[in-house]
């Protein structure tokens, strides 16, 4: 069967991209996505979640061993 436009437009009207919404975070103040985890401090509903301090030595650790072995 053979749908009309109409019809079909209105089937694929709730198929529009929602542009996400942003909140600031309650510890840093910084732009974040709701209901995740803020990028700039590892905090979370008022608790640290992730120690970002950690990551991040552990990420220029990895680099640099990256880069001495590529020296070699």
């Amino acid at each position: 069967m053979r749908h009309t436009k109409s019809h079909t437009a209105n089937r694929r009207s709730h198929h529009a991209i929602e542009s996400t919404s942003f909140s600031k975070c309650e510890n840093c103040q910084a732009l974040k996505r709701r209901h995740t985890v803020c990028l700039g401090c590892g905090f979370y509903r008022g608790k640290k979640v992730l120690d970002l301090i950690k990551k991040t030595e552990k990420k220029q650790k990895k680099a640099k061993a990256k880069k001495a072995e590529e020296n070699k």
